[in-house]
């Protein structure tokens, strides 16, 4: 193989994924989404699982903004001034098939809040949720260490991706 076919299926690689977003909500809030109409999100800590496979960067950048067009589920939480996403953990390259395998791996985690049925997985079967909540911030060292390849980043830097 060639350096540049090299760098170019790095690339490739580097512009794909699975990803968790962190997001500590400060106070109770509510959404607008018709199936949630009338409930009350508890202030705490969410975890929103996801995945890119192309375009990973603008996917992470645009759940940063706080201005835009709502278009999924998630925008619905990270569009709310007082909701801050506090870390993101990504898997580079990894397939939507990690998605469905992180999704699973939450709704074992004991002292999570796995109610939230249908969020964010409206284009997969294979768990009820992509959404999760705790009163406190989970201890993640033992989960991601089962995904050792996983990367953490502090919202502040992605522009390093």
């Amino acid at each position: 193989m060639d350096s540049r076919r090299s760098k170019t299926g790095s690339k490739q690689t580097l512009n794909s994924g699975v990803y968790v977003l962190e997001i500590f909500a400060e106070k109770n809030f509510s959404v607008r989404i018709k199936k949630f109409a009338g409930r009350i999100f508890s202030a705490g800590y969410y975890y929103y699982i996801g995945s890119a496979q192309k375009n990973l960067k603008q996917r992470l950048t645009r759940h940063l903004s706080k201005n835009k067009i709502i278009h999924w589920h998630i925008d619905h939480i990270t569009t709310i001034k007082s909701n801050i996403t506090k870390s993101i953990f990504i898997s580079f390259g990894s397939s939507k098939d990690l998605e469905c395998e992180l999704a699973n791996c939450f709704e074992q985690i004991h002292n999570i809040d796995r109610s939230i049925l249908g969020f964010g997985n409206s284009d997969s079967n294979c768990s009820s949720t992509h959404l999760f909540f705790s009163k406190k911030k989970i201890v993640y060292s033992h989960l991601f260490s089962l995904y050792q390849s996983m990367v953490r980043l502090i919202p502040s830097d992605i522009d390093t991706l």
